[in-house]
């Protein structure tokens, strides 16, 4: 049995580690606000953009733009997304296990292009071949961040390096779910209902191309950036969670502790009495 003052001294340390989770939970409740608007505000930008170039690569053919183009074969390249620290739950774990699985279950060449130090140390842990590392954006990422991301797998897919590229990332449900999803980037996929788009009648000014090569590297740019916002809004809500469950833990670690230290202190009063007793009637 402990003594009192080891049990003062775990319950001290104790509530330290509770002022502590509870100030991480505030803060990153108070950034989970942030993110979760700006998530929510890009996603009807992407999500219409995507229905865009899909009709647009409905009725284009490959040889309009390199980013259309179908290929068989090839290397694929997965982009992973993690965060770069922990004390976010089963977020990373998740994420990883999930990608790990689409990476056994559909063999063949492939390369992975990691964003985060997480996904980094796992899948170099995992053999797979890593092209490019690129660490978290942190909370508060911006646009032009993932510019040179963008870049990179523009070029490298525009050199015929990849047959296709797909992300993994996290997707913000909501505060208490975080679900891991496979999202197609390149080549970009045409719109299946061919019956509801309007043919060949899009107007291209000044040319399909022009308007192509400004459009389709922004359009990686907003899916990587959306991307980003996601694990960004899933990173502080997991956070957010995990501090506040370590924060009940922690008191209920306290209550345990506190009676632990009554049953103490009551035992050794107890026998105090008893040995009062027991010298006075020897007297």
């Amino acid at each position: 049995m402990p003594s009192q003052r080891e049990i003062r001294r775990r319950i001290g340390s104790v509530r330290n580690i509770k002022q502590i989770t509870r100030a991480m939970q505030f803060v990153a409740a108070s950034k989970l606000r942030r993110v979760q608007d700006a998530v929510l505000q890009a996603r009807p930008y992407s999500d219409k953009l995507d229905e865009v170039l899909a009709d647009v690569a409905a009725v284009l053919g490959s040889d309009e733009h390199p980013l259309l183009a179908r290929r068989e074969g090839g290397t694929r390249l997965v982009v992973l997304f993690t965060t770069d620290r922990g004390l976010a739950g089963s977020l990373n774990t998740n994420t990883i296990r999930f990608a790990s699985k689409e990476i056994v279950e559909h063999s063949g060449d492939l390369e992975v292009v990691t964003v985060g130090r997480r996904g980094q140390a796992a899948m170099r842990r995992s053999g797979v071949p890593i092209a490019a590392s690129f660490p978290g954006y942190g909370d508060r990422p911006s646009f032009a961040s993932v510019l040179s991301l963008a870049r990179l797998i523009t070029d490298d897919y525009l050199a015929e390096k990849y047959s296709a590229v797909d992300l993994i990332h996290p997707q913000f449900v909501s505060t208490l779910n975080q679900r891991p999803m496979l999202a197609h980037l390149l080549p970009v996929q045409p719109a299946e209902d061919l019956e509801a788009l309007p043919g060949r009648q899009f107007i291209f000014e000044p040319s399909a191309d022009a308007v192509l090569r400004q459009l389709l590297p922004r359009y990686v740019a907003t899916r990587l950036y959306q991307a980003v916002l996601e694990l960004a809004a899933s990173e502080q809500s997991a956070k957010m969670v995990a501090m506040r469950n370590a924060t009940d833990n922690a008191q209920e670690l306290i209550e345990d502790l506190t009676l632990t230290y009554n049953k103490v202190r009551q035992a050794n009063i107890t026998r105090e009495m008893i040995e009062i007793a027991t010298g006075a009637s020897a007297a």
